[in-house]
C-alpha cells in the first residue's frame, strides 16, 4: 500500500510562520486570562460516549468520531448495536469535558472556579474556510457563580484580549429567557419553542420576511406569526429595547432578566481595554441546546461571522452529579483569529532579533567551535540565532529563512 504525503481530509499541516503567530496568540490568551483569574486545566482528548451523546452538544453530536472498543472488549461477530462496538470517541468541544471535569473534581477546587482550558477538538464536519475537522479552542468558564459577575468577567476578559490583536468588532448580548418570555407573550405553545428559535436565528440571512415566511410554512397561527415579528420591528426604533421588553412583555419576562441584562452591558460598557460597539440583539439564539440564560457572540467585520461566543449552561454539570451547579462560559474561535491575522500579514510585537549564521560545509573544527560560541554569545543578549549549513543556493535559502522571520544573515567560510 502506498504511503500518503497529504494530510486527512479536514486536518492541515502547520507550517512554521503559522506556528509562530500560533504560538504568540496561546501565549497571549494564557497572560491575559490569568490576569482576571483564571486557572489552565486540560482534560483527555477521549470522552466516555455516554458523555458525548447526552443531548447536550446539539448538532455536534452528528459530528463525533467515535473510537471502537479494544482488545477482547471488541468482538465484531457478535456485536448487534453501535454500543456494542463503540464505548468513546473524541471531544468535539472542551464544555462538556470540563462539566465532568468539574463533576469529579469539585471537592479539590475553590468556589467559584474560573477555568482556562485550550486544547484541540474534532467534529467530522465538511471542510471549508476557516472550518477544520481538528482544530484548537480556547474556553474560559466560571462555575458555581449564580450572579451576572460571571457574564460581566469573561466578556471583559475575551474583549480584553481581542482588544490587544483587533480594532474591530461588536459584542451581541440576549438571553434564552428574553427569548421564551417573547414566543410566549406571541402566543407560542412551549414545546414549538426550539423550533421557531432555529428559524429565528437565519433573521440575519432571510430578512423579517423570510423568517415570517418559514413560521407560516411551518404551520404556526398567522396571528401569533405577526404578533412575534411585530416585537422585532418595534426594537429596532428603540433607544432602550431591554427597558421598552420589560414594559411591553410584562408578566411574560421576568424582572431578573432584564435587569440581569441592563447590568452586564452597562457595567462590560464601563470596562472596555479598547471601544467596541456592545448591543442587545433580541434575534441572537446560539445553537447549542443546554444554554438556559444569557448567551452573547463576537462578531468581527474582517470575517463577516461570529468568531467567539458561549453563554450560561446552569443544568450541564447536574447531569453528571444530580445536583445543579451554575454555570457560564466564553469560547474563542482560535482558528478563524490565527487566519485573519495571517491574512492581514500579523507582525509578532516585541520579538527577538532573529539572525542566521550560514556555515559553509565542511568547517574546521576550531572555527566552528568559534563560531558556535559566537552564536552562544549573541543569544546571551536576547537574540535569535540560527546556526545552519549553507546551501549551495544561497539565495533561495535566504528567502526560506526570510518567511520565518530571519532578518539578518552571517556567512562563515573555511577561509
Amino acid at each position: 500500500m502506498a504511503m500518503v504525503k497529504k494530510p486527512v481530509t479536514g486536518m492541515k499541516d502547520i507550517l512554521p510562520a503559522e506556528m509562530q503567530i500560533r504560538d504568540y496568540v496561546i501565549g497571549l490568551i494564557k497572560e491575559t486570562y490569568k490576569s482576571f483569574g483564571f486557572t489552565p486545566i486540560e482534560t483527555p482528548c477521549v470522552e466516555h460516549i455516554e458523555n458525548l451523546c447526552s443531548k447536550q452538544g446539539g448538532d455536534n453530536e452528528k459530528l463525533i468520531f467515535k473510537i471502537l472498543k479494544r482488545g477482547e472488549k471488541l468482538r465484531l461477530d457478535t456485536a448487534e448495536t453501535e454500543q456494542d462496538l463503540v464505548d468513546g470517541g473524541l471531544r468535539y468541544d472542551l464544555t462538556v469535558p470540563l462539566s465532568r471535569y468539574y463533576s469529579n473534581n469539585s471537592n479539590q477546587l475553590p468556589t467559584p472556579f474560573k477555568a482556562l482550558q485550550i486544547g484541540p477538538v474534532w467534529r467530522a464536519d465538511r471542510p471549508q474556510k476557516g472550518r477544520f475537522r481538528q482544530f484548537y479552542q480556547c474556553d474560559i468558564d466560571i462555575l458555581g457563580d449564580p450572579t451576572c459577575l460571571a457574564e460581566i468577567e469573561l466578556i471583559t476578559a475575551t474583549t480584553t484580549l481581542l482588544g490587544k490583536l483587533f480594532d474591530n468588532f461588536k459584542v451581541r448580548i440576549n438571553d434564552r429567557g428574553i427569548l421564551k418570555a417573547m414566543a410566549a407573550y406571541s402566543g407560542f405553545s412551549e414545546d414549538s419553542y426550539d423550533k421557531i428559535f432555529i428559524i429565528l436565528d437565519k433573521m440575519d440571512k432571510i430578512g423579517l420576511e423570510g423568517v415570517k415566511a418559514e413560521l407560516l410554512e411551518s404551520g404556526y397561527a398567522a396571528e401569533s406569526v405577526e404578533k412575534y415579528l411585530d416585537l422585532f420591528a418595534k426594537l429596532e426604533t428603540e433607544a432602550d429595547p431591554v427597558d421598552w421588553l420589560r414594559n411591553e412583555l410584562g408578566d411574560f419576562l421576568p424582572a431578573a432578566t432584564a435587569e440581569s441584562i441592563s447590568t452586564i452591558m452597562n457595567s462590560v460598557k464601563k470596562t472596555q481595554y479598547k471601544p467596541y460597539e456592545v448591543a442587545f440583539d433580541p434575534t441572537l439564539v446560539r445553537g447549542m441546546s443546554y444554554y438556559t440564560g444569557t448567551i452573547f457572540e463576537i462578531e468581527m467585520p474582517d470575517f463577516g461571522s461570529s468568531v467567539g461566543g458561549g453563554g450560561r449552561y446552569d443544568k450541564m454539570i447536574g447531569k453528571f452529579t444530580g445536583k445543579e451547579t451554575c454555570a457560564c462560559g466564553f469560547s474563542i474561535g482560535f482558528e478563524r483569529i490565527v487566519m485573519l491575522l495571517m491574512e492581514h500579514n500579523f507582525q509578532i510585537p516585541g520579538q527577538s532579533e532573529k539572525i542566521a549564521y550560514l556555515v559553509e560545509k565542511n568547517m574546521p573544527a576550531d572555527k566552528l567551535a568559534d563560531i558556535m560560541q559566537e552564536a552562544a554569545n549573541e543569544r546571551a543578549q536576547g537574540k535569535c540565532v540560527l546556526v545552519v549549513t549553507m546551501n549551495k543556493n544561497k539565495k533561495f535559502q535566504k528567502e526560506q529563512l526570510s518567511k520565518e522571520g530571519y532578518e539578518n544573515f552571517r556567512e562563515f567560510f573555511r577561509r
